[in-house]
Formats: structure tokens, sequence, C-alpha cells
């Protein structure tokens, strides 16, 4: 099957298979996910596995990690089995996987079509039946907007709910982690057994982690949901616009009321994005010299070497995010561009905070489209920037959101509902999809041909 979609780029069976073995011998399976076969997003390490971020930068260097991400770490201690690596996006670049070094994964429901970007092959994998769930990385939408295209779930968790210890960084102050999953239930699994506080990355919140299953009680009533009016503009794609619609008449349904409100800074978080995540990235991407880590060349002298060494590592998109990021940074820019960015990441944010004291969630697209083809943006990589526009607010404020199944366009793709809320707010953002989930497809989320 794989072999249609591209979405493992290694394969850890061997390693998964004694695993397996040592777990049936101790006959001790007291955690849900014991015995669970998953798949990794290639930026997460793990100790003895090729790690790649799907970049010539360090699959030419055959870089193998000495050491377990916290989140890999959580999951083998209680059991969970992992069976390699998805594609990505190169370093998380992207919004279609279609900038890695291993090529494109394509949608299980059409293979003419992306899987979305950048945690595409996490996405696929787990739509296709590969693995009963996957790790992904959100920064722009990225966990999200591939769930959306591929038909299962996908959680962004408040900045800070999660450890990404271990997890190559394309923009530290926007990076969460979190999975990949069937379904809601699945979900709630999982983030219960990789949250909480890691001493080994400070930006984690000292908050308790609850068993998130608990808070799956398929009840809504009480609940207002605000749908913005930014979200639904004249040119959303109107199958998307009406399934959107039609799940928000669902959870009135299920006993929640909604509400109309306005996100009045929606307009800006793209370009706002699009500053301060290259930023980042110009910092982040230094390492990559060739010399601490990275893509060895030959060279006369050190300039040179540096110069042949990102060249030849650094696919176009990342190239382009470095020299956006490091002109925005430049002493003669830096007030004009980075400063005022910062600045309407404030407003952003306080645009949700004025809307939670409204609503207890909110609910919206997590794509202008349905999955795009492959190729469509190859050209214009503004156009590709515009597939985050319902994605990137919540980055920017930092706080929770989560993307299920509610439809599909008149071509037999899936459409995602997205649904926000407030900081360390996951009990309720799961409780509403659950039931969502549950109403909409009482047999279960539909999956893809490739799958049956």
């Amino acid at each position: 099957m794989d072999e249609k979609i591209n979405a493992v780029v290694y394969r850890n069976f061997e390693r998964a298979l004694e695993e397996a073995k040592k777990l049936d011998s101790k006959g001790n399976f007291d955690h849900l996910l014991t015995g669970i076969p998953y798949l990794t997003k290639d930026v997460y390490c793990e100790e003895g596995v090729p790690t790649t971020a799907c970049s010539n930068v360090l699959r030419e260097k055959d870089y193998v990690p000495p050491f377990d991400s916290t989140t890999t770490r959580r999951l083998k201690s209680v059991g969970a089995i992992s069976l390699g690596k998805t594609n990505t996006d190169e370093f998380t670049m992207g919004a279609s996987t279609e900038t890695s070094c291993y090529g494109v994964t394509a949608c299980p429901w059409d293979t003419t079509r992306v899987a979305g970007g950048s945690s595409g092959g996490s996405a696929a994998a787990v739509a296709a039946g590969e693995c009963l769930f996957a790790l992904g990385t959100d920064t722009g939408g990225s966990i999200r907007q591939p769930a959306g295209f591929c038909g299962c779930t996908g959680l962004r968790v408040t900045y800070g709910r999660t450890s990404r210890y271990g997890v190559m960084s394309m923009a530290s102050s926007l990076d969460t982690i979190g999975p990949l999953c069937k379904n809601v239930e699945d979900t709630a699994v999982v983030l219960s057994t990789i949250a909480g506080n890691d001493p080994h990355d400070a930006t984690t919140g000292d908050v308790p982690v609850p068993d998130y299953r608990k808070a799956l009680t398929g009840n809504v009533k009480g609940l207002t949901i605000g749908v913005p009016r930014e979200y639904f503009p004249d040119e959303l794609n109107p199958e998307v616009s009406q399934a959107i619609m039609e799940a928000v008449k669902t959870l009135e349904k299920l006993g929640a009321k909604t509400k109309k409100i306005s996100l009045p800074h929606t307009k800006y978080a793209t370009p706002t994005y699009y500053i301060l995540c290259p930023s980042e990235v110009s910092s982040n991407m230094a390492r990559y010299d060739g010399i601490r880590y990275g893509h060895t060349e030959n060279a006369k002298d050190l300039i040179e070497y540096y110069f042949n060494a990102r060249s030849a590592g650094f696919g176009d998109e990342v190239k382009r995010r470095i020299m956006i990021g490091t002109y925005a940074l430049s002493a003669g820019y830096y007030d004009a561009y980075y400063r005022q960015a910062q600045k309407i990441r404030t407003l952003v944010l306080q645009d949700f905070e004025q809307a939670f004291t409204e609503v207890d969630l909110i609910a919206g697209p997590i794509s202008p489209t349905p999955s795009f083809t492959i190729g469509a943006h190859a050209d214009d990589p503004l156009a590709m920037y515009l597939e985050d526009v319902f994605s990137i607010p919540q980055v920017l404020a930092g706080i929770p959101a989560i993307s299920v199944p509610c439809g599909f366009s008149k071509n037999n793709l899936p459409i995602g509902l997205q649904i926000t809320g407030p900081q360390w707010g996951e009990e309720t953002l799961l409780r509403a999809a659950n039931a969502y989930e549950e109403a909409q497809w009482p047999e279960g989320v539909p999956t893809p041909p490739l799958a049956a």
C-alpha cells in the first residue's frame, strides 16, 4: 500500500518485532497503548533510528540520534511500539509534504492529490491503516490540515502541553507536538500518555495532566460554541462552508448553543506568521552548517564550505524562509517587520481571549478547500502559504485546536471541522469533538479505498 502513497520513509520492523516479543514474554498489558504500533514524523529523535527531517542536509550525513525525544521515551515506557518514520516537508516547512527529499506523500482518498503538510506522512499512514496512531508536529497547522485532508483526527495542543525535547525545531515559539489518530478517543489516550511537564523543556507548563478519556462524556449541553464570521469569507469553497455549517447544526442538535463572533485580527495572522516563523527558522537552521550537523562539501575556505554545504543540502523552501527571516531580523528592518509582527501576535491573542469570555469553543474550517492536486502550488509559494489561513491564528495565540472529519466533497475528498479551545482547554475540546464524531459517524469514521 505504501508504494502508492509514500507515507513511510524509514521502516523499523525488525526492532519493532523484537519489542513485541519482549512484551509478549512479560505478559503485562496494563496500559491501553502497550503493544500498539505507531509511526513517528521524521523530526522526532529516536535512539539508534536514522532521523533526517526529510532533508538532504541530514540524509546524506546518515544522522542517527543517540537519544530519545521525551515523547517517544514516554510511549516506549508504556510499551507502544514504533514502526518507523513518516514523510514530512523538509524540516516541516510546507503545507503539502511536497518539499521532502523523499518525494511527495499522496492522499489515500485520491493519489493525484496531496496528503497535506507538513505531517502529511503521519496523516496518510493513519488514514490508510498503516498504524493505529502517528506523531506529528504543528507549527502553522501541520497536524490539523493533513488530518482534514486525509479524514482522520489531528490535535494541536496548548503551547507547553507536550514536550518538544528531542524534536527538531522549525520555529521554537510556535512549534507544538501531538498525535494524529483514527478517532477522538484514541487521541485522548495518546495525549494522556505524552502530555506533561518536562525538565528538559522549559516551555512545558507545570499543570496537571488529566485522564482525557474521562472527558469524553458525549454531552455538549451547556457549551456555547462561537462561529467567527472571518472564517467564512466569500472565497471559501462552498462545499467546505456547507459541511462546516452542517456540523455546527449537529452540535446544536446535541444541545450546544452557538453564537456568531468576530476575530477581527484574523486577516493579519498569516502575514504575521510568515514574518515570525522565517525569523525563527533563520536562527534554528544555523546549526546545519556541515560542521556541527549536516551535509558536507569540499571547499577551499570556510566561507565556500558553508555556501556549498547549505546550497546542496537545503531545498528551495528552506532557503526561501532562511532568507526572509534573516532579512526581517536584520538591523535595518527588525523594527519594521519582526517587532511589528510581535505586536500583531498579541492582538490576535487578545481576540481569542475576548471571544472566550463569551463562548467555550470556536468552530470553523481547517482549510479553505479539500485536498488540492499535487503540484497545484508548485510555482506559487504565496498560494501555498494561504492554505494555512484558518490554522495560523491558533498558533500565534498558543491555544489548542482539533480537526475531525465532518463530510466529503463531491469528489469524495474529506473535509475537516476545526474546533478551537482556550489555553489548557483540551478536555472541553475533546469532549465536543467526541460528541460530534459519535453523532456524525455512529458506525465509525469512513476509511479510504486503499485501507478497505
